[in-house]
């Protein structure tokens, strides 16, 4: 199959088209590179034997997505491009409503006229807000409460209309929450650039004498340490389950949505706890105020995707927390060590 896969650069692309690659199918990864390194796509290459197709352009940019489509013929697409940082979407939303919405038109617009009928998408489950208890179910009430996931939020609405207007458009809606973790061989991993916005790689950098200590965001939250609880899933997990779910829209039609997690809450001072223990380096933290827009509590119930994708989570936060630190170690500045 050719497999299309905006934000392919970045930390949950590149190991996705890693997996790709490894199936058998061939990959156009397109990447304006403004989160993400071209050499995450040279490592994949190193690592799999195998090099995927690579257009630097923004999605937003319809004549540079115009010729991808002409150039590859995709028969799928996976769709990850996007700003993604809870936090800064509350400070400048213009922008994530612009990037994260403008790319999905040029996307569709593209896959309609280049004859494209198969996308998986890269939600998240800050679609879910504080509109029900976790842990939460396919048909769980959503509504966001930030500007990022009001973006995601947004998009499945789009999705959910034009496969309604389109029968031959087919959807598949991945949500999730915290990625965590790296590939086994410490090649690729999460290298965000500037001050990191989620928690794992804050603590790798804290780890490796980056960062001076770990701000953690609230204590006083309703969850047994007081720290904000996520579904934390391994990349690697995450990964595949993109895959399963490609594999299934090929025999399906119309519009589904998976959760993809481990379904247990962990907090925010069990990871630190797990990083410890996996590099037998202290993290020194601070409690400072809540985060806007931040829920005590965010977690998945996979069984459908369990059931209907044939895939499960396999991998441990102590895995995930030991391949970190095996990429952290291995490149302290991350791709820039280079």
């Amino acid at each position: 199959m050719r497999v299309l896969v905006t934000g392919g650069a970045g930390y949950i692309g590149s190991h996705t088209t890693l997996a790709l690659l490894e199936a058998g199918h061939d990959v156009l990864v397109v990447d304006d590179l403004s989160n993400s390194s071209e050499e995450s796509l040279r490592r994949v290459t190193e690592l799999t034997g195998r090099t995927p197709g690579f257009v630097k352009a923004n999605v937003r940019d319809e004549a540079a997505l115009d010729a991808a489509f002409a150039g590859f013929t995709p028969d799928a697409v996976i769709h990850f491009a996007g700003w993604k940082a809870v936090g800064e979407s509350t400070q400048i939303p213009l922008t994530y409503y612009r990037e994260n919405l403008g790319s999905t038109f040029t996307l569709l617009e593209a896959m309609a006229k280049h004859g494209c009928h198969r996308i998986v998408f890269s939600s998240s489950a800050t679609v879910y807000g504080d509109m029900s208890e976790p842990p939460f179910t396919e048909d769980a009430p959503t509504g966001a409460t930030n500007p990022y996931g009001r973006t995601k939020h947004m998009i499945e609405q789009i999705l959910q209309d034009v496969a309604a207007a389109d029968p031959s458009l087919t959807v598949g809606v991945l949500r999730y929450f915290n990625p965590i973790g790296a590939h086994e061989s410490g090649r690729i991993g999460e290298d965000p650039k500037g001050i990191p916005n989620n928690l794992l790689p804050f603590v790798a950098q804290v780890a490796a004498g980056r960062r001076e200590k770990l701000m953690i965001f609230g204590d006083d939250y309703p969850t047994p340490d007081g720290t904000g609880t996520r579904d934390y899933i391994h990349v690697v997990d995450l990964a595949a389950g993109h895959l399963a779910a490609l594999g299934k829209l090929a025999e399906a039609s119309g519009y589904h949505v998976w959760n993809l997690g481990t379904g247990n809450p962990t907090s925010v001072l069990d990871i630190v706890k797990a990083f410890e223990k996996a590099s037998g380096i202290t993290i020194p933290y601070q409690i400072v105020a809540r985060r806007p827009g931040d829920v005590a509590s965010s977690y998945a119930d996979p069984t459908k995707a369990n059931a209907e994708l044939g895939w499960s989570a396999r991998l441990t936060i102590d895995d995930a927390c030991a391949d970190a630190y095996r990429w952290q170690s291995s490149n302290p500045n991350g791709f820039a060590d280079a």
